[in-house]
């Protein structure tokens, strides 16, 4: 099994900074959203970071190694004062904000040799999709089903449709499609199952993250290094993803996580 995780947390949460809904926050919400944090968004009597690490640590993870920016000091502040004990948290740096490829190259030297998994800072993921991907022998990715992210997600369903589409054969990655046009949702079908960043990787992943250009938009895409590996498995998942990109999310999350405890 996969005992370690990698979290990117690094992003700039310009979507966080800009103007949305406070009324409903508190003043250390509204704080922390005018600094752009997103996994360090307090949730409750928690930090957003926290529900997911204590996630990773009920499906077997041992280590996780957090993907940060230089001056993310709060990072290494918070983990410190929580003193987690079901896991060993690390941190590696992103010098700056190139993309997801390169935030996960960044943290090569804090894997080493181990097989890891890689996910979002800002979302939550489900149980049964944690513990499915820690059980994936070589690289992967997790297909969820569509239907059940727009039932069970706080994301709403057209923010859903233009989320990545996976193409496989027989479970085999044959390629994505970002932003999917309505007529290639119509093509490949509402069933057609959804990337939503949430990866199992060999070490393989970092020669390809170092093998890519960037994209259109000037950054090195953890959706071009994973079409860049040899062979990748597509790991059907169902259940929802809670998403905290934005100030609107913060209320609705803070809901669906009232009665979740945290064992860290």
């Amino acid at each position: 099994m996969i005992n370690t995780a990698v979290i990117l947390a690094r992003g700039l949460g310009t979507r966080m900074r800009a103007e949305g809904e406070t009324a409903s926050l508190s003043a250390e919400q509204a704080a922390a959203a005018s600094l752009g944090y997103k996994a360090l968004m307090p949730i409750g009597e928690h930090r957003l970071i926290d529900y997911s690490l204590s996630s990773l640590a009920d499906v077997g993870i041992t280590r996780a190694i957090i993907v940060v920016a230089p001056e993310h000091e709060a990072f290494r502040e918070h983990a410190r004062t929580r003193a987690p004990k079901r896991m060993r948290i690390d941190f590696a740096v992103q010098q700056e904000a190139l993309g997801t490829a390169n935030a996960l190259a960044s943290a090569e030297k804090a894997v080493g040799e181990e097989p890891f998994l890689m996910l979002n800072g800002d979302n939550l993921y489900p149980h049964e999709a944690l513990e499915a991907m820690t059980r994936v022998t070589g690289n992967a990715i997790a297909g969820f089903e569509r239907m059940s992210l727009v039932e069970n997600s706080n994301i709403p369903a057209e923010r859903i449709a233009a989320f990545a589409l996976i193409r496989h054969s027989e479970r085999h990655l044959t390629g994505m499609i970002e932003k999917p046009s309505e007529a290639e949702r119509a093509k490949y079908g509402e069933n057609a199952p959804v990337s939503m960043n949430l990866f199992a990787f060999e070490k393989a992943v970092f020669e390809a993250c170092r093998a890519i250009v960037p994209s259109a938009r000037g950054e090195y895409e953890i959706v071009d290094a994973v079409l860049a590996l040899a062979d990748v498995q597509v790991v059907p998942v169902s259940g929802g993803v809670l998403d905290l990109s934005r100030r609107d999310d913060i209320a609705d999350v803070e809901r669906r996580l009232a009665h979740v405890s945290v064992r860290l």
